[in-house]
């Protein structure tokens, strides 16, 4: 955007692109389909980021003694949240300049006790994750991804349903022939809670032995289990299994500008901001990338950004920094930090303007998205960004030929949503939500401009290295 413009206005970025640059988006994005692809939950994003940063020489931060500048280090809180840092040039106490994501995404997941037997067919019950809207859950492909802790300890990974000989699973819907009842009622009622149930099975168990006619095909299922997992229906009580669409990633369009995919939200700042973290040589200030779970849920529970797992870890990074731990000078680096929190905007919908003020929407192929405030109605629940900091921000951008545009998510009053910005702000420390614009979010298909995901990685990279 050039400066001698009298307003602002976003442009599409591919018209600010040489053949060159073009090219780069394209092999960018490839990356970052297989990661989405083969990714689908938070303990395999974590796990599959543990394994980027050790092939860049990062250590567990409880490997290492003391901490300088040009240090690589990282830390796992149970398997779904993750800490990177590069110890930069200036001192601690100058502040840390951090990229915070979240890894989950709304999804379906099974009840405590899960499978049952009816009307011939083998079912798991389900409990939603996040805001989803449940019909578009019924009818597609479905698979299932986690893990079963097994009463010893004993990790047992599932994962059933991405490769091409695999069975998928499903959850069914009335046919149109006797859905009159269902056509009359309001879309958010259609199909409610109690009917995302998983088919898993169809086949009785034969044997000789006394058996309940009703639970044939729920005891060859757990069969089934015992012989290809070695588990028992008991150890699904102390699992972590996720429903997800099977379906794999997508290019969109005539000219694959678009790509269509499962977990964008918010998966695309998770990589974006772990692989600016990885190509960056030695920042001014020390770089962190943090990656949460539970953002969709509201960020609560252990690996939520409201437990106290990235304050820890600045202590222990201080403890390691100065040779000594004080408190005085954990809070002073939070508080002299800044960070932008990477999460998606909602991309303008032709089909739905009316929920869109175009004014002040995030367009695909118009760069990384600032949103300065999210929230609802009165801006409520809301972290808004300081002009100076919105300043800053843009000011490095602009230098760095950062594309980008600045939005909020939809018309006042019409909705609103949340990220984990108003949890670093509690720290004292600047923060602004900055992520690509994505068209029909939370849905099992989301959509990103290839464009936009690597203009994302360059924001973040400038911002990290500066």
């Amino acid at each position: 955007m050039s400066k001698d413009e009298k307003s602002y206005k976003a442009k599409n970025a591919w018209l600010e692109m040489e053949d060159e640059e073009r090219e780069e988006v394209f092999k960018f994005n490839s990356e970052y389909k297989e990661f989405l692809e083969k990714n689908k939950t938070e303990r395999e994003v974590t796990s599959r980021s543990i394994q980027m940063l050790k092939e860049e020489g990062f250590k567990n931060i409880s490997e290492v003694d003391s901490l300088k500048a040009g240090d690589k280090i990282f830390a796992v809180n149970r398997g779904r949240q993750l800490i990177a840092s590069v110890i930069g040039k200036k001192d601690l106490k100058d502040g840390l300049k951090i990229v915070a994501a979240h890894m989950d995404s709304p999804r379906i997941d099974l009840k405590p006790n899960p499978l049952y037997e009816e009307g011939g067919l083998a079912y798991f019950g389900t409990h939603y994750y996040g805001g989803i809207k449940k019909f578009q859950w019924v009818t597609i492909p479905l698979a299932l991804r986690g893990v079963v802790i097994k009463e010893d300890g004993t990790k047992v990974k599932i994962n059933i349903g991405e490769k091409e000989d695999d069975p998928v699973f499903y959850i069914s819907d009335i046919l149109p022939h006797l859905g009159k009842k269902q056509r009359e009622k309001k879309m958010t009622e259609g199909i409610n809670a109690q009917h995302l149930n998983l088919i898993v099975g169809s086949i009785p168990l034969k044997n000789d032995e006394e058996n309940d006619e009703g639970n044939k095909i729920k005891d060859a299922v757990l069969e089934y289990l015992a012989e290809e997992y070695d588990i028992i229906g008991e150890d699904l009580v102390s699992s972590d299994l996720q429903i997800v669409p099977a379906d794999g990633v997508k290019d969109i369009g005539f000219d694959r500008a678009i790509l269509g995919g499962y977990g964008h939200d918010d998966r695309v700042c998770s990589y974006t901001g772990l692989k600016a973290l990885l190509d960056i040589n030695q920042p001014e200030y020390t770089a962190i990338t943090l990656l949460v779970d539970k953002e969709e849920i509201g960020s609560m529970g252990t690996t939520g950004m409201q437990s106290r797992f990235f304050e820890n870890f600045v202590a222990e990074m201080t403890a390691k920094y100065y040779k000594k731990y004080s408190d005085l000078d954990l809070r002073k680096i939070l508080e002299s930090s800044k960070s932008l929190s990477g999460d998606v905007n909602a991309a303008y919908d032709a089909n739905f303007s009316e929920v869109f003020d175009k004014r002040n929407a995030a367009f695909v192929n118009k760069g990384i998205t600032l949103t300065k405030y999210t929230g609802a109605h009165g801006k409520a629940g809301s972290s808004e960004a300081s002009a100076e900091f919105v300043a800053e921000v843009r000011s490095l951008f602009n230098e760095a030929g950062v594309i980008w545009q600045a939005a909020e998510l939809g018309k006042v009053d019409e909705g609103g949503g949340g990220t984990i910005a108003k949890f670093l702000a509690n720290y004292n420390m600047d923060v602004i939500d900055a992520g690509p614009a994505v068209l029909s979010m939370h849905s099992p298909f989301e959509l990103v401009g290839k464009i936009d995901v690597y203009h994302t990685y360059l924001a973040y990279l400038t911002f990290l290295e500066k």
